[in-house]
């Protein structure tokens, strides 16, 4: 950032903490081809299940972790929310997965962020799930359909080293995980100072964390970069696609050489999934950094900022935009999962899910 915009992007983020927060959508009418599916509380990460029926929800509580979120289930024919997990649920918890020095199950005060649904050698379902509360982590459930219904059950964690503020999660194929390390971890004004450094400056704020069985987390070198959220995979394990949400940019970065490859310049980028056509959806905050701020402590209604769904070519790193939101129904999108000729579009702070019927 040019040295110019440097003090006001300071200024408004100082502004920011003194109390500006957005004004809340209220209304749950669809708005064109988006309708709001609401009675959520803050659906920030979406994974279709492999009936292709339901949708796997990582409710947020709060990046602080002083509010809980959970895991819940969208019945998708008739749109019915069923949490599955929260917190202190530890229930028929059978550790074995994650770290052997995994303090037990997560807290009461457990707080999703990103999640990511993939198969173990064995063939067991595994959800990976990105906590800030009572810990900062990854847990890791198994996922089953016992007939009865799908249903998630505690097998173990991972605790991120001291000072790491996690985002964003991808399970390996041989095993373990990448995770997002978006910034020191600071608190009060310490971290808001973190987020004018990066937005202010355009330092590189972060880097992947790479788990491994008996490794624990450690950096991984070519990664680091201006606030790292989103991650995925190619499916064959060996490029990562890596979103500089404040730098503005997706990052294609081969995994065995920490080479970069190419980026591509998407706005903000937050989540990312694999469409059917083989290519990245991701979302994309146009906005600047105070205004998805001034969300943080909405408590009702919808967030109304800007964000997009945008496609990109894992190859030539082409992007299109899918779809444009932000008012009513909903803003703050950030995730875009594709299923049919829909987009399911969830959102850090919101008590909906949007669904958008493209091609209208």
């Amino acid at each position: 950032m040019r040295a110019a915009l440097r003090a006001p992007a300071l200024a408004a983020l100082a502004a920011l903490a003194c109390g500006g927060a957005a004004e809340p959508i209220l209304s749950c009418d669809p708005v064109g081809p988006a309708r709001p599916i609401c009675g959520f509380h803050n659906p920030e990460d979406l994974e279709l299940l492999p009936d292709g029926k339901h949708l796997l929800v990582g409710e947020f509580g709060s990046m602080e972790g002083e509010r809980a979120g959970a895991i819940a289930l969208l019945d998708l024919a008739n749109e019915a929310r069923t949490v599955l997990y929260r917190g202190g649920d530890g229930g028929n918890a059978t550790p074995g997965w994650g770290d052997p020095g995994c303090p037990g199950p997560p807290p009461p005060e457990m707080s999703p962020h990103g999640i990511h649904l993939s198969r173990r050698a064995d063939g067991s379902l595994q959800l990976l799930v990105v906590n800030h509360g009572g810990r900062e982590s990854v847990e890791l459930f198994e996922v089953s359909d016992s007939g009865a219904g799908w249903a998630v059950a505690w097998r173990g964690c991972a605790v991120a080293p001291e000072g790491s503020w996690l985002n964003d999660v991808v399970a390996l194929p041989e095993g373990g995980f990448l995770v997002t390390h978006m910034l020191p971890k600071r608190s009060g004004a310490g971290q808001l100072f973190e987020y004018a450094k990066a937005a202010a400056l355009g330092m590189r704020t972060g880097h992947v964390l790479e788990w491994q069985p008996g490794r624990g987390m450690a950096p991984l070198p070519g990664t680091e970069t201006v606030f790292p959220n989103g991650i995925a995979l190619s499916p064959d394990g060996g490029t990562i696609f890596l979103n500089s949400s404040i730098g503005g940019k997706v990052l294609r970065i081969d995994r065995a050489s920490r080479r970069l490859l190419g980026s591509a310049e998407v706005a903000g980028p937050d989540n990312s999934t694999w469409a059917p056509d083989g290519r990245l959806l991701v979302a994309s905050f146009v906005g600047p950094l105070w205004e998805t701020l001034s969300c943080n402590e909405i408590e009702r209604g919808a967030c109304p900022i800007a964000f997009e769904i945008v496609a990109v070519d894992p190859e030539t790193l082409a992007t299109e935009t899918l779809y444009r939101g932000g008012g009513a129904p909903m803003g703050a999108g950030t995730v875009g999962l594709r299923v049919g000729d829909e987009l399911f579009i969830g959102s850090f702070a919101g008590d909906r899910i949007l669904r958008v019927q493209l091609g209208r």
